[in-house]
């Protein structure tokens, strides 16, 4: 489980996280969701680490993130927004160095390897230099590498960048798949129907706070819409203007 608790973050005179507070359960895919600039990537970096937050904490099936980095690492697996493959390895060695990096016994981080490599459809590259990998295919092997681990919350941000429809069918059944097995997922996409099919609730972040949270139809009963796309924009908008109103 993954629980955000007012985190505040400003680079400068920006404030671009200001009191982001949510919980992602276990056994459910919960989706961020925000325009460009509310303030995701942001919070996702502070979730694992790389960020420190000016206020607030975040705790990783309880190991506060920013007290105990380490043992809240090994229970994340994290897809970052920088992918980051070592280009002069294969695909099976950038998946190798991460089951090294978490002292994964030799045995232990063959099988699993095998397993991931056999289930992202990774056969044909695995043991190709990830340099001049398609996007798609650098996609499928960093998220590899993040669950090399097997770990119990996986942060996936725009997982599916960069698929083609059948890889993106398979990454949604493996998601789904991870859910089932009791995982907590938390992923960020601007993919409206991508969040229709995978998500079991949504975070929806605009100018640094969230502006609200629930299922899909608890959404479009706030927000009175039919769909996820108009609930949004009917969500963003009118925290755009309530903004907008306060400062004049």
């Amino acid at each position: 489980m993954i629980e955000v608790n007012q985190l505040h973050r400003a680079f400068g005179e920006v404030q671009a996280v200001s009191g982001v507070s949510f919980s992602a359960r276990n056994g459910e895919i919960t989706g961020l969701l925000g325009p460009n600039g509310a303030g995701k990537t942001t919070t996702f970096r502070m979730l694992y680490g790389v960020l420190n937050p000016d206020q607030g904490e975040v705790l990783i099936d309880g190991m506060n993130v920013l007290t105990d980095p380490q043992q809240a690492l090994k229970k994340m697996g994290v897809l970052p927004d920088a992918r980051g493959l070592y280009r002069r390895l294969s695909a099976r060695e950038n998946i190798q160095f991460y089951a090294d990096l978490h002292g994964m016994p030799k045995a232990q981080a063959h099988a699993r390897i095998a397993t991931l490599i056999d289930t992202l459809g990774l056969a044909d590259i695995a043991d190709r230099k990830t340099e001049g990998f398609s996007q798609g295919e650098r996609v499928k092997t960093a998220i590899a590498r993040a669950l090399v681990h097997d770990p119990q919350n996986l942060l996936l941000d725009e997982p599916t960048n960069g698929l083609d429809v059948i890889a993106t069918r398979a990454m949604r059944d493996f998601l789904k798949a991870e859910r089932d097995a009791g995982r907590c997922v938390l992923l960020s996409t601007h993919l409206m129907q991508e969040v229709s099919a995978l998500c079991d609730r949504i975070v929806i972040i605009n100018h640094g706070k969230v502006i609200a949270s629930g299922t899909v139809d608890e959404l479009k009963q706030l927000s009175g819409r039919d769909s996820l796309e108009d609930a949004f924009m009917a969500l963003i908008d009118a925290q755009t203007n309530a903004t907008s109103e306060a400062v004049s």
